[in-house]
């Protein structure tokens, strides 16, 4: 059973949401509906989680360079095994669209029920993805957007913005509205980092502080600690840090250890083990980091399995799986640890 719903919603989920939340509500609600004909016509989330007919997706994903792109990849192939009724294809991961999009078409030729799709270049892989759609194949576009709302069924995707509002909200928390704030970046030339940035600008300013010192790195140990070097040497005195990536991070770490540094406290993105056991640890100057979910492509799989066998995701009322998923990004400390570690990234 193929879907091609065009219905445009939005919701908002934790990362593993999506893959624990699989229940079938069957029914529409009409107007004047009281609440128990609304529960009435739902079922079980243990009903929407039995096996049913097998589904055949496809994966195909960048190549894992980078810690988050592992479990990116680690994820989606975890969360098919979870399913009885999922068979999962895997294209060997690539930085290369060409190749990519070979892997695509290798997909739609062979006839699979729905393809998880996080693109190395959305606007590369658009036109591809619209073939697919065309032919009656579900694409859930993954992270990086296509440049058509036609080139796929679902997009899921992490908040870019979200995670610099958050780092701004802890930051202002901790210092109170007064304090010398730094920002190390990632590439700045990447559409993501200037949402990053340009969130962590806007809740600043909420609390009346600002940026006062940026730089930026390239998201590896290397660059971060380069980064990381300038930074220090520049501003004797810094209060708080927020540093885009976790694996850019331990370059960022070993940078502030060798210049001696801990006046002021540290914040990371995306979620890495290292950086978590550290948090947890409480023996640096990194006390925080905001989520960028691995768990995405996961999600992706789970919410494929659900569009091919016409199920949608539990506690929803409207019977059809949304259009637009955007995962939290939720501030990780010493005090809520343990509730992510499990879903962090080497």
């Amino acid at each position: 059973m193929r879907s091609h719903m065009k219905a445009r919603s939005r919701l908002v989920l934790t990362g593993v949401a999506v893959v624990a939340a699989i229940g079938l509500l069957a029914g529409c609600t009409g107007g004047g509906a009281d609440e128990e004909s609304v529960v009435d016509q739902g079922t079980t989330d243990e009903e929407n989680a039995a096996s049913g007919d097998t589904v055949v997706i496809g994966f195909s994903g960048p190549a894992a360079d980078h810690g988050w792109l592992g479990a990116i990849n680690s994820g989606a192939i975890a969360a098919a095994d979870s399913f009885g009724d999922v068979e999962l294809k895997v294209a060997e991961g690539t930085n290369d669209p060409i190749a990519q999009i070979a892997a695509v078409e290798t997909f739609i030729n062979e006839g699979v029920d729905a393809i998880v799709l996080l693109p190395t270049d959305g606007a590369a892989l658009t036109e591809i993805a619209i073939e697919a759609m065309e032919a009656g194949i579900p694409v859930i576009n993954v992270d990086r957007e296509f440049s058509s709302p036609f080139a796929a069924r679902t997009t899921v995707l992490g908040d870019n913005y979200g995670m610099g509002v958050s780092a701004g909200h802890y930051i202002c928390e901790q210092l109170g509205g007064e304090g010398f704030v730094a920002e190390i970046a990632g590439i700045d030339s990447l559409p993501l980092t200037q949402d990053r940035s340009q969130g962590f600008a806007d809740a600043l300013s909420d609390c009346g502080l600002e940026v006062d010192a940026r730089v930026a790195a390239d998201f590896t140990v290397a660059g971060g600690e380069a980064a990381a070097s300038q930074l220090l040497a520049a501003n004797p005195q810094i209060d708080a840090i927020w540093n885009h990536d976790d694996d850019q991070g331990i370059g960022v770490l070993a940078a502030i250890d060798a210049a001696g540094r801990d006046e002021f406290f540290m914040m990371g993105g995306a979620g890495s083990r290292s950086a978590m056991e550290a948090i947890e640890a409480d023996d640096t100057v990194l006390k925080a980091t905001v989520i960028y979910p691995s768990t995405q492509a996961a999600d992706g799989i789970a919410l494929a399995r659900l569009l091919v066998q016409g199920k949608t995701m539990s506690d929803l009322i409207t019977p059809s799986v949304p259009n637009r998923v955007v995962l939290d990004a939720p501030v990780v400390t010493k005090d809520n640890v343990e509730q992510f570690i499990d879903l962090s990234f080497e």
